[in-house]
């Protein structure tokens, strides 16, 4: 069960990455850990395993007069992979959302409560 929930987890910030360099492409990898709230090392592994996998690929712009930056490019394959994560995303999302919404049904039944947390008849 601990193995799939660790690929599970990469998955999810594979797809993060993914999304985030599509609309960023000139993001640091200091600002991508930043904007999705994991380590610098995480990224730096994730965006590795993505330009081995040929998902990504880096590429030189120059950023100034007197610096060189990079982009990262999606793959026709990165673009693909990342609508099959985020398929995956959605459908482990909704289930999530459906075993939440059962929780606090069966809840709000034991405790008499309406949807508002409000005990039945308190208005």
């Amino acid at each position: 069960m601990s193995g799939s929930r660790t690929a599970l987890q990469r998955d999810e910030v594979h797809f993060r990455v993914l999304r985030l360099i599509e609309g960023r492409p000139d993001a640091s990898q200091r600002e991508i850990a930043g904007e999705l709230g994991v380590s610098l090392g995480a990224v730096n592994y994730c965006l590795r395993a993505l330009v081995e996998k040929g998902h990504v690929k880096l590429a030189n712009f120059r950023a100034s007069k007197n610096r060189l930056g990079y982009v990262y490019v999606l793959t026709p394959e990165g673009l693909a992979h990342r609508a099959q994560l985020a398929a995956a995303f959605i459908e482990r999302k909704r289930a999530e959302y459906e075993a939440i919404r059962a929780e606090l049904e069966a809840l709000e039944g034991e405790f008499g409560l309406d949807e508002f947390g409000q005990a039945d008849g308190a208005r």
